[in-house]
């Protein structure tokens, strides 16, 4: 059986719609550019505020990939 070695990145996804979508725009845009995307985790959820109400939803979001060398 083959070892394989995955990297993980910390991204942050936005929306104006949920933290559902703002974590999915993150994962959507890094399998743009990475191959082989195998897990998302999301660590973090958060909000900006303006005018006394949710401007944006943001997800923090550990993705990993293999990592080939």
């Amino acid at each position: 059986m083959a070892e394989n070695v995955y990297k993980v990145i910390e991204l942050v996804g936005t929306s104006t719609e949920s933290w559902e979508r703002a974590a999915a725009a993150a994962v959507e845009k890094a399998g743009r550019s990475l191959r082989d995307l195998r897990v998302a985790e999301v660590v973090k959820l958060d909000m900006t505020i303006e005018d006394g109400g949710v401007a944006q939803f943001r997800a923090k979001v550990n993705v990993s990939f293999k990592y080939e060398a």
